[in-house]
């Protein structure tokens, strides 16, 4: 940093003044751990953490039996930093691999009489968040067994990577269920090969999380839940019908059990149990904390693990007070089996001190606020001062209150602003458009809302002539924009539709903003293509050809971005960033607009006056009449894929024998 030129006082005063990057930081909550969570200080409590991935790495790799399960407790007082240990855990494994994640939050838990079917629930649910190889955690493991059945029945079977694995499932399991041959029977019975102990029904659920349609209610059906009869024929799995909570509870244990010894063969599992304090107690008078302590120890005294397993880690996480007076006084020795790696010492997380106040303060600014807008500061604490924040670290502050103080104290002193309206209209687009657009192009939501922010502004207004790329603007009118309906199909795919007219007939354009990896690609590219579902007259693809990933020409998004210039006549509008900029720094200027005492009305008058987006060519591309250009420039040649393919012709997969089923996923 010391080599770098300090950013300008105002660009960071403007910065500072427009974003309080610790409002709402002092307390961690549920999304922080499976969302992004807050700047990680490695040195904050490493000791803690460090203790319980030397328990999974025993687990992992012990030789014994008796060790394949362990468990700790880890202890602290609100606010210093108990649940972000398990954001840092969370984020570590998602990260690198090398486990599963489990998280419950047992102040979500309604009824402690039903302690087992709600952690049932917390498991299925736990394992549909994305894990360290870009899809649902259950599909980690879905893939495994699946590349363990292939392998079981063709020993030369390469391992498939998940993604491969759900791109193709429904497409494998369409074609072969045309010839008589289900591929859940066959998949299943391969799995079982290997894993001659595993409850099939459990098998043929998880390896439904392998298939986009099905797997919402494999997931429901694994956490206990009821499926219509025709949904469960239609799996292969019972209906769960007809069932009271009590006889969900009575099941539960047995099904955990073998849902844990089942995935933990394939990787190791970390279960966390947060927020133990609640006031509640099930209807023999055990606390909150007594009910999951007991919960914990029969995990642990029933886990069956075989050696070849990965192992399981059991981390609970609770005040100081409520160790000492509850769980600990208990008896029949589940203390013992509560905290076993430890031998019944809790880990003790310690307040902050000065350095690491300053030391938490600098990462937090630096990933918070200067690093996403390309900012450096005059010094890494600015504009708090290093001395004033080391003296806070002699009253042992919580990370909380620290955070807390924070917020309330983030401020800079800044000049008045011009009284002429325009004038601080003025500054405030100098401003964003001066600032990089760092993240802002890999947003694909920031995009969207900046795009439909300038088509509302040409509401009423007719466009003609060219684009830059020859396109013909035919007299467009828009005349409103709207969500994309049915929501749970789009599922948020097609960020908005225009609807407008084109030479007096009525146009209706869906327009996505994918700026994601090929395989999210082709997830929005079959929605966009879905004119009848969606109700369109036009899909429009925007994403950039210079700053995403290329297309390969083999691949199904290929395909589909192809259907949709040349059947469907809808376009792929690439994003240039001189041409998106404008609109990312009017969207934030409307967004910001009380930092500039400017009113709507101000706004929207300036940004008409100046003809910055009427005269916009990206706006004008999504609007005009697609030119049928190929765009050939974003999509690659793949030799090596074309190899694959080169050797079984549709024919020969159509007529695969159960040997070969590994092949119509390669």
């Amino acid at each position: 940093m010391e080599n770098l030129p300090v950013s300008p006082i105002e660009t960071l005063n403007a910065a500072i003044q427009s974003y309080n990057p610790f409002k709402n930081a002092g307390i961690v909550k549920e999304q922080n751990i499976w969302g992004k969570g807050f700047p990680d200080l490695a040195s904050l409590n490493k000791k803690a953490s460090d203790t319980v991935f030397k328990a999974i790495e025993q687990v992992k790799t012990s030789q014994l039996s008796h060790e394949k399960v362990t468990s700790l407790v880890l202890t602290a007082q609100q606010g210093v930093g108990k649940t972000h240990i398990l954001s840092r855990i969370r984020h570590r494994i998602e990260r690198e691999g090398g486990g599963l994640f489990v998280y419950g939050n047992v102040d979500k838990y309604t009824d402690l009489n039903l302690i087992k079917y709600q952690f049932q629930q917390t498991l299925a649910d736990s394992l549909r968040y994305i894990g360290s190889q870009g899809v649902m955690q259950w599909q980690e493991v879905a893939a495994v067994m699946a590349n363990q059945g292939f392998k079981a029945s063709n020993p030369n079977a390469q391992p498939l990577t998940p993604e491969q694995l759900v791109r193709k499932f429904d497409e494998v399991y369409s074609r072969r269920l045309a010839k008589n041959r289900n591929l859940m029977d066959e998949l299943t019975r391969q799995v079982r090969r290997a894993k001659t102990n595993a409850e099939p029904y459990i098998v043929r659920a998880i390896l439904w999380t392998l298939s986009e349609t099905q797997a919402p209610f494999a997931i429901r059906w694994l956490s206990g839940d009821e499926l219509d009869q025709s949904t469960a024929e239609y799996m292969g799995l019972p209906s769960n019908a007809n069932k009271t909570n009590q006889d969900r509870e009575a099941e539960a244990l047995n099904t955990v059990l073998q849902i844990l010894n089942l995935v933990s063969h394939y990787n190791p599992v970390i279960i966390c149990f947060d927020q133990l304090e609640s006031l509640k107690v099930n209807n023999g008078g055990f606390t909150t904390a007594q009910v999951v302590a007991e919960l914990v120890s029969s995990l642990y005294n029933t886990l069956s693990q075989s050696e070849l397993g990965q192992g399981i880690v059991i981390l609970t996480v609770m005040l100081p007070d409520t160790w000492a007076n509850t769980v600990n006084l208990m008896v029949g020795g589940v203390p013992d089996r509560v905290s076993k790696y430890t031998e019944r010492k809790p880990i003790q997380l310690t307040p902050l001190n000065g350095k690491s106040m300053v030391d938490l303060v600098s990462l937090w600014l630096q990933e918070e606020l200067y690093k996403p807008n390309q900012l450096i500061p005059p010094h890494p604490v600015y504009p708090f001062e290093e001395s004033q924040i080391k003296e806070l670290g002699k009253g042992k502050l919580t990370v909380r209150e620290f955070l807390e103080w924070c917020a309330e104290n983030f401020k800079v002193h800044i000049p008045p602003l011009p009284e002429d309206p325009e004038e601080r209209f003025e500054l405030a687009l100098q401003r964003e458009l001066e600032a990089e657009t760092g993240d802002a192009l890999d947003n694909n939501q920031l995009i969207a809302d900046s795009l439909c922010f300038g088509f509302g502004l040409l509401k009423g207004q007719i466009l003609e002539g060219e684009t830059l790329t020859g396109e013909k603007l035919n007299k467009v009118a828009i005349k409103e924009l709207v969500e994309v309906t049915p929501k749970n199909l789009n599922n948020g795919w097609i960020n908005f539709k225009i609807i407008g007219t084109e030479n007096g007939k009525q146009i209706k354009i869906g327009v996505a903003v994918i700026q994601s990896k090929l395989y999210q690609l082709t997830v929005g590219l079959r929605r966009l293509n879905n004119y009848e579902t969606f109700d369109l007259t036009r899909g429009c693809l925007v994403r950039s050809k210079s700053k995403t990933e290329k297309i390969n020409k083999n691949s199904e998004a290929a395909k589909l971005l192809q259907q949709l210039k040349t059947e469907k006549g809808g376009e792929h509008v690439d994003i240039i960033e001189d041409q998106i900029r404008p609109l990312l720094a009017i969207w934030s200027v409307y967004q910001k607009r009380e930092n500039y005492n400017l009113s709507e009305e101000d706004i929207l008058h300036f940004i008409s006056q100046k003809q910055i987006v009427f005269a916009n060519n990206l706006l004008r591309e999504i609007l005009s009449d697609p030119s049928g250009k190929s765009n050939e420039d974003s999509v690659e040649d793949d030799p090596e894929l074309w190899k694959e393919f080169e050797s079984s012709s549709s024919d020969e997969i159509a007529d695969a024998d159960d040997g070969n089923l590994y092949d119509e996923f390669n």
